[in-house]
């Protein structure tokens, strides 16, 4: 079968258009493939600028289907409907599956699961050929905040910056290179997300045009770097987004701050005039009371506005009237109400009765019988609905009744307290006649019987309160019992030490008795020494010298014991009584000297104590004021501060009370 010229011309014409088509439509699919997996979804791309121009459709279609192809746009979808694949033009050509790898209009879809595909990059002066696919991915640093920068080793030693520009610059715009001279450099972009472009030609194989030399080749390796300006940047962003959200909190909190009470005028007498004509005013009442209530609490009263202020209270006491008037006219309003609830309440209740007594009447069964299976469970439903809503406004009447009862009883428990007369009769004949009342009123029983127990649980609780009141009785009867025993204790050890002290005292003075007698005795045998006997003169001297020394003896002796004679004269001896009475009390006046001598300006005796309790909890305010008092060349007492300010200091005065003491 001869075909004519012209027709394979046209059929060249239409195979060469598929496959460009083809090709473009393969390297569309690589794209994609790369970008989903590697994370890459923000690459735009433009389908039309991929596009064949196709001005003339039916030339499209009648070249598919010269190829035994059904005719399909570059959507996919089918430009001629009623496309027969057994009328191919040409015979000995099987028809060709659109589907067919290299072939395919369409791209088949890219499966989740599907290995990383790199394929060979060519630019103008160099060709980046992809790594091993079986080998794994190469390791990278963690990653900093806000990172830009990329650190790129393996560079070809004759790499140069447009190299490198013209291989980067694919991922996006570059705003600096650092090269170094052993093949490495640093690369920092305008965006961080153009670094994650970048990471993806880590293991990819330089060759710098069809060059073999070793100079000339090499493996590049691609990682994060940390930069000061891409941190400092992440910073600034940082702390910019944090005064956005300090900014945006503070106006909410701003919007959501209630508004401040308006200012408190000063007092003047201007002012207290005003005040009372406001207070007389029942719509400034309150702003005027807020204003009195406040110069009150600022003690601007004194003797000479005492009378203004006395005014100005006694209009305000004046309001309570109207107030408990308007109290009532509301209390009136509620009752009627509450009321009003209850009747209208009360009415729907009878309405949802007389529905549910229908769907009652419907269920016997003369009526029942007549209804279908669908009718039948559509009126149970029905009927069920409507018993839960009865019941839900019944009890809601029976809590509003319940109330109301509870507030009566209340009422009566208090006149019944009031009158002391309580009588067990009256509420019982009354749960005697409610028991012949309608059903309906049936909670008014358990409202009179909950009335009951109240009563006897209060006739209970009053023995207990007077219980309460004797075991308080007996508390402070104990407790001063326990104070006399321990007065009387001390008493007990104060007559001992007495009686210590009295059998010292006369155990001294016999002492000193014996003592005199001693001396006494001395004085005459230092007088009744023989001097008239006539010795030779050996013995003489030596008379003399022994008599000398006896003599000297005997003073010394005599010394020793009037020296001891006067110091036990001098114990018993007793001068002026002390202020301090025992070490405790001198331990408390110098703390209290040291703590006086730091606050020239005196203390108050509440804040003295609040020093020294830190000290000892035992010690007491009274403790403290009567020690102070007993000494008053050490302390003085001064009045400080005027009108309510007044205050009683103590101040420490030891240094002048040394020259009067």
């Amino acid at each position: 079968m001869c075909v004519p010229q012209k027709g394979l011309e046209s059929l060249k014409r239409h195979v060469n258009m598929l496959v460009k088509c083809c090709s473009k439509q393969m390297f569309l699919l690589s794209l994609i493939t790369q970008a989903k997996t590697e994370g890459l979804r923000n690459i735009a791309m433009d389908s039309n600028s991929l596009a064949m121009p196709m001005s003339d459709p039916n030339a499209w279609a009648t070249a598919m289907n010269n190829l035994g192809m059904a005719p399909m746009s570059m959507t996919g979808q089918p430009i001629m409907s009623d496309f027969d694949p057994s009328l191919g033009m040409m015979t000995g050509i099987a028809p060709m599956n659109p589907m067919m790898p290299g072939l395919g209009i369409v791209p088949p879809p890219v499966s989740q699961d599907m290995p990383i595909v790199k394929e060979i990059i060519h630019c103008k002066s160099c060709t980046l050929f992809p790594p091993n696919p079986n080998l794994p991915p190469p390791a990278t640093r963690e990653r900093p905040p806000g990172c830009k920068t990329v650190f790129v080793g393996g560079l070809p030693e004759n790499a140069t910056e447009q190299l490198i520009v013209e291989v980067f610059e694919q991922c996006g715009s570059i705003i600096a290179i650092r090269k170094s001279k052993k093949n490495f450099c640093h690369i920092r972009f305008t965006e961080e997300h153009t670094v994650d472009k970048a990471l993806f030609l880590s293991g990819y194989r330089v060759r710098l045009g069809s060059s073999t030399d070793k100079k000339d080749t090499g493996r590049l390796h691609v990682d994060f770097a940390q930069a000061r300006d891409d941190l400092y940047e992440w910073e600034c962003r940082q702390r910019m987004l944090a005064r956005e959200e300090r900014h945006r909190r503070r106006i909410e909190e701003d919007r959501l701050r209630p508004p401040s009470p308006p200012p408190i005028v000063h007092f003047s007498e201007h002012e207290c005039s005003q005040l009372g004509e406001k207070l007389k005013d029942d719509s400034k009442f309150a702003e005027a009371v807020r204003v009195l209530l406040t110069w009150v609490d600022r003690g601007e009263v004194n003797r000479r506005n005492a009378n203004n202020f006395y005014s100005m209270i006694q209009s305000s006491n004046s309001h309570i009237r109207r107030l408990m008037n308007e109290k009532a006219a509301h209390e009136k309003e509620m009752e009627e109400a509450k009321e009003k609830f209850k009747n209208a309440l009360a009415g729907i209740l009878v309405q949802f009765e007389q529905i549910v007594s229908v769907f009652h009447a419907a269920s016997k069964q003369k009526a029942w019988d007549h209804f279908s299976k669908a009718q039948r469970k559509n009126l149970d439903m029905w009927r069920k609905q409507a018993e839960e809503i009865r019941n839900i406004h019944n009890e809601e009447l029976m809590g509003i009744r319940r109330e109301e009862e509870m507030e009566m009883s209340d009422d009566d428990m208090e006149d019944a307290l009031d009158s002391k007369d309580s009588d067990d009769s009256g509420p019982l004949a009354q749960v005697e006649a409610l028991k012949e009342e309608n059903d309906s009123l049936r909670c008014q029983l358990d409202a009179y019987r909950n009335e009951v127990e109240l009563l006897k649980q209060e006739q209970g609780k009053a023995q207990p309160q007077r219980s309460e009141e004797d075991t308080t009785r007996q508390q402070q009867l104990s407790f001063l019992q326990q104070a006399l025993q321990g007065m009387q204790k001390q008493l007990l050890k104060l007559r001992e030490d007495l009686k210590q002290r009295e059998t010292e005292l006369e155990k001294n003075s016999e002492e000193k008795q014996q003592l005199e007698s001693q001396i006494q005795s001395l004085k005459d045998r230092i007088q009744a020494f023989p001097t008239s006997h006539a010795l030779p003169l050996e013995k003489a001297e030596r008379e003399d010298r022994g008599g000398d020394e006896s003599t000297n003896h005997a003073s010394e002796a005599a010394t020793a014991v009037v020296s001891c004679s006067q110091e036990k004269e001098s114990l018993p001896e007793k001068g002026p009584p002390s202020p301090v009475k025992s070490e405790r009390e001198a331990l408390l006046v110098g703390i209290i000297s040291t703590f006086l001598h730091v606050h020239p300006f005196g203390a108050s005796i509440e804040y003295i104590c609040s020093y020294l309790q830190r000290l000892d909890t035992k010690i007491s305010t009274t403790e403290v004021e009567t020690l102070l008092g007993r000494l008053p060349c050490t302390f003085k007492q001064e009045l400080t501060g005027v009108g309510a300010s007044l205050e009683k200091r103590w101040k420490f005065c030891g240094f002048e009370g040394i020259k009067t003491a």
